[in-house]
């Protein structure tokens, strides 16, 4: 079958797309930037089946690329990542511009991934993904809703908060909300029944609440967390603290944007309890506990085995287009380059250059790069603890720390970050292994393209830090040796 994969990048999208190939189909990924796809993971004879459409759902002429011969489609679309309170205008468009385009298709089915959403009074966010299914049904194309709470799975927004909490805090104190209903399920659980329910004549125009066996508080979960990873955890909560408030707890103590974090908050207030149930009739499966899907996704983990993150969305000025900021300006900008001989095996340095960030840190004054991003999150920014997808590999589109992948080039020794940390200016980060003369050499580029006054008054402020922090970052990439137990 001939299927379209909206969200191909996207957390569910890039797990789904393998297990499409693997059942035989010939799947046209709708993708934003072409170039954000991952072509490295995959081989030739994969290719041979996947067909890539650049397309922005905002651009309605965009859509005219799409093929018409499709037999179903997928629809991984949200807005999440726009400001609190804007995504649910921009998921309608999105969504409508989709069914128009779908009603000239011969698509049999649509298959959107929804939020339970069953009580009367709905959060802005759950209440716009209630609304894109009524715009998907306006195709007059069957669709098929399964609507899931939390997805558990290495790399989901929702894993990697209660990660984040239950990790940091040996103490913690909560609001309210963390005594509401949930039924989370895991993601193999969820990429299970996205494909089993395809073209399932049963399943059209119909609904279905997809979760777990277990039915637990945010509470339990946490401290079923806790259980798994052998920590000793207590929590309170405190009934005085407000949607706002909570947001920003929420946003201090996790890697979470204050968006995701408002969103997040305003939609937890509410049960997400399966009611719209049957879709084990129609596709059978014994479902992972909680607890067993905690387990799994910490062996991902250990196994370096992260496929997608909801970390990767991008933010700040870059979020459409990131890899147009690849050629890095030269004109207006303030720079700091540092080049230094090494006698190291090159590829040695080029591993520790690619371990940079998260757990590693910065190889000099990592105090200071964390105070840097406490600052960041102070002022709304990403901060340091979005960490990265994987201990040792970068590809572009990642996120490290408050930086973006920008070009990882690693056969050729050639890093480039992009910060995407408030600042009064855009800044870029690149390093390079050279070989000249016989000497293998070290090039460290920190460039900085400043807005205004207070840009350029930023940049002087940051200089006598500068003048300690990247010589001694890049000495610390040449002779850094990592421990062998």
């Amino acid at each position: 079958m001939h299927i379209l994969l909206t969200g191909s990048t996207g957390y569910i999208g890039r797990r789904l797309l393998p297990i499409l190939v693997q059942s035989g189909h010939s799947v046209t990924c709708l993708v934003r930037d072409v170039r954000r796809f991952d072509l490295e993971d995959f081989d030739e004879e994969f290719m041979q089946n996947v067909q890539l459409v650049e397309v922005d759902l905002m651009d309605v002429e965009s859509l005219d690329k799409l093929p018409k011969d499709i037999d179903a489609a997928y629809y991984f679309v949200h807005g999440m990542s726009t400001s609190y309170g804007s995504f649910t205008e921009v998921e309608k468009d999105m969504a409508i511009n989709f069914a128009e385009y779908i009603s000239t298709t011969q698509a049999k089915q649509i298959i959107y991934l929804s939020g339970i959403s069953n009580d009367d009074e709905l959060s802005a966010h759950l209440q716009s993904r209630k609304l894109t299914e009524s715009y998907l049904k306006k195709s007059g194309v069957p669709v098929t809703v399964l609507r899931a709470a939390i997805i558990i799975g290495s790399g989901s927004a929702s894993f990697e908060i209660i990660r984040d909490l239950v990790e940091k805090l040996p103490v913690m104190v909560a609001p309210k909300w963390i005594k509401t209903k949930c039924q989370p399920i895991a993601i193999r659980d969820v990429i299970y029944y996205l494909e089993a329910i395809l073209l399932k004549e049963d399943s059209f125009n119909r609904i279905f609440d997809i979760g777990g066996p277990n039915i637990l508080t945010y509470k339990e979960m946490m401290m079923q967390y806790a259980e798994v990873r052998n920590l000793n955890r207590s929590l309170f909560t405190i009934p005085l603290l407000t949607p706002r408030l909570s947001s920003y707890w929420l946003y201090f103590v996790t890697s979470t944007s204050y968006n995701l974090a408002r969103s997040l908050v305003d939609s937890m207030h509410h049960d997400v309890v399966c009611e719209h149930k049957g879709i084990n009739e129609i596709v059978p499966r014994e479902l992972l506990s909680y607890k067993e899907a905690l387990e799994k996704a910490f062996q991902k983990i250990a196994q370096s085995e992260v496929v997608s993150s909801w970390k990767d969305t991008l933010s700040g000025p870059i979020e459409k287009n990131f890899l147009d900021f690849v050629q890095v300006p030269t004109y207006g900008c303030l720079t700091d380059k540092r080049r230094y001989d090494f006698a190291r095996n090159p590829r040695e340095v080029i591993d520790n250059i690619w371990a940079i960030g998260d757990k590693r840190g910065w190889y000099y004054g990592t105090w200071l790069w964390k105070l840097r991003g406490f600052l960041d999150k102070l002022v709304g920014g990403v901060g340091l603890r979005r960490g990265r997808r994987d201990a040792k590999k970068l590809k572009a589109g990642d996120a490290l720390d408050f930086w973006r992948v920008l070009l990882a080039d690693r056969q050729n020794g050639r890093l480039l970050l992009y910060a995407e940390m408030k600042l009064p200016g855009e800044a870029w980060l690149e390093f390079q292994i050279k070989e000249k003369e016989g000497k293998n050499i070290l090039i460290q580029n920190a460039t900085f393209r400043p807005l205004g006054l207070w840009g350029r008054l930023y940049w002087y402020l940051v200089l006598p830090l500068h003048s300690f922090v990247f010589p001694g970052m890049a000495k610390g990439i040449i002779s850094y040796q990592e421990k062998t137990v």
